[in-house]
């Protein structure tokens, strides 16, 4: 009995981090620029990462697997904004602009004073 509601509790964090994680790879189908995709990427590999490490943790055999899954669920949570940060500071720099941006560096139609 006990094993069968760990199960089910285990597979609502494993179903909806797989849902985040599909959504953000339509988001990098379907998002126009670079900035935008990798908001997708970061916010949506954060999450759905998040919530699979969960349901495995909830998984787990025994404590060791429990305690590489915290570390990995870490390292991940350091290391994927880290390189959206990146990715998105070197392509400005490289010249890249968000789609949006007129040559003033605002977005939309009226500058804000």
């Amino acid at each position: 009995m006990t094993e069968a509601l760990v199960d089910v509790m285990s597979w609502v964090p494993l179903v909806w981090g797989a849902f985040f994680v599909f959504i953000g790879g339509v988001g990098v189908l379907r998002f126009p620029d670079l900035f935008t995709r990798l908001h997708a990427t970061s916010v949506t590999e954060t999450l759905g990462a998040g919530l699979l490490l969960l349901g495995m943790l909830m998984q787990a055999p025994d404590w060791l697997v429990a305690v590489k899954v915290v570390l990995l669920g870490g390292f991940l949570f350091v290391t994927s904004p880290t390189a959206a940060h990146a990715l998105a500071k070197a392509a400005l720099h490289g010249g890249v602009r968000p789609k949006g941006e007129d040559k003033t560096g605002e977005y939309g139609g009226e500058s804000q004073s």
